[in-house]
């Protein structure tokens, strides 16, 4: 047992007195892993000290780019080691190139995660959910359409960065640069469509045709924008269905919005009555009902005679909501309710089509003589002999 002892202290000794050539890179890598983190927590800890008491968003952006950060921070320790420390030729380069494209990848990350938190911490104060919504609506529009278009080019300059890392790509975006002619014009054909969505979607951010919760008719559907992606758009439509509309759509063809400046909305409801109906008496039922109905803002109630023909009278009732929805349930209440008081208090006057009929019978001596001789027969039997 004592010879086996003496052997292995031997063998360590000998091996700490001529390790082996991997050994002092694996040290020297791993003290600047080790310091490295250090160094981040020590930053970290001072700078959430500072920021936490002064700026809210400082702190928010800290805690949520922490880990990002500490793995961001130890890949760089390792890259700015590497070159300092004796590797074999044929590993360090495979080695240096790994921690590089994961530096590329981590600070795409985290720019990723710090534009979401600033989005996120701009819309806290903007809720949708309620009536009068156009301003957080303009605002939560603008901001998520600009943070998805600002994801996607960062994922691709992330993207472009990381290849670019390769000489063989390197080499074949020279030589395309070079030679752009047709292989610009295919790839311009390719990408058209997801480049036009891509510009639709900084316009639709910037102008605002659309937003979100607007009321629109696209393609002659009725809905709501539920959502907008970063190529198209989500209408909810009445029914609950589900429309998917590119956002070019918005951009290049006319469509509806009945919630651009305001969400209130101005709904008609039509009789077609006989010109016996008193139209004042009707005027004043028309605004009983309206007044009496839950769904009017208090601003429109009239009621006209748009329209005649040879048989009834045309009117129209016009009525406002402070949402359509509203509107669209005070317009079927009046509806319902004029219908039933025009049954019980005016039914002569509902739409009729009139018939005259006039007398055209002999007077009743012609009868009693008998026909004309005109119109007595002349046959064979009755003729003169």
């Amino acid at each position: 047992m004592l010879d086996v002892w003496r052997e292995l202290t031997g063998n360590a000794a000998e091996w700490l007195a001529s390790p082996p050539a991997f050994v002092a890179p694996l040290v020297i890598l791993t003290c600047a892993v080790l310091l490295a983190v250090l160094l981040h927590r020590v930053a970290y800890r001072l700078a959430m000290d500072r920021f936490e008491k002064r700026i809210g968003v400082g702190a928010a952006l800290l805690r949520r780019a922490r880990r990002p950060l500490r793995i961001l921070v130890v890949l760089l320790a390792l890259l700015l080691t590497l070159p300092r420390v004796s590797m074999a030729p044929g590993l360090r380069e495979p080695v240096g190139h790994v921690i590089l494209l994961l530096v590329i990848l981590l600070s795409g990350w985290t720019l990723i995660l710090l534009t979401d938190l600033v989005s996120e911490r701009s819309l806290r104060r903007y809720r949708i959910d309620t009536e009068d919504n156009l301003a957080a609506r303009k605002r939560v529009t603008q901001v998520r359409v600009l943070r998805r278009a600002a994801v996607i080019l960062l994922v691709i300059l992330t993207a472009a960065l990381a290849l670019m890392t390769f000489e063989s790509v390197r080499r074949y975006g020279v030589s395309l640069f070079a030679s752009a002619g047709a292989a610009g014009l295919v790839l311009g054909f390719a990408a058209r469509p997801v480049l036009s969505n891509l510009i639709a979607g900084i316009q639709i951010a910037i102008t605002q045709p659309i937003r979100l919760e607007d009321v629109v008719i696209v393609e002659g559907e009725w809905g709501w924008v539920e959502e907008i992606f970063a190529t198209y758009v989500v209408v909810r439509l009445w029914d609950w269905r589900r429309m998917v509309v590119p956002l070019s759509y918005f951009i290049e063809n006319p469509f509806q919005n009945w919630t651009r400046e305001t969400a209130g909305i101005i709904g008609s409801v039509y009789w077609y009555v006989d010109y016996t109906l008193p139209v004042a008496d009707m005027r004043e039922k028309l605004e009983e009902v309206i007044e009496a109905s839950p769904y009017w803002d208090g601003k429109v109630q009239v009621l006209q005679v748009v329209d005649t023909d040879k048989d009834t009278m045309h009117l129209r009732g016009l009525m406002s909501a402070r949402t359509s929805p509203q509107n669209w349930d005070l317009r079927c209440e009046v509806r319902e309710k004029m219908l039933d008081w025009l049954q019980r208090a005016h039914p002569e006057a509902l739409p009729r089509l009139r018939g005259e009929l006039s007398p055209t019978a002999e007077p009743a001596e012609e009868l009693a003589q008998g026909p004309p001789a005109s119109r007595q027969a002349t046959g064979p039997d009755r003729g003169e002999t």
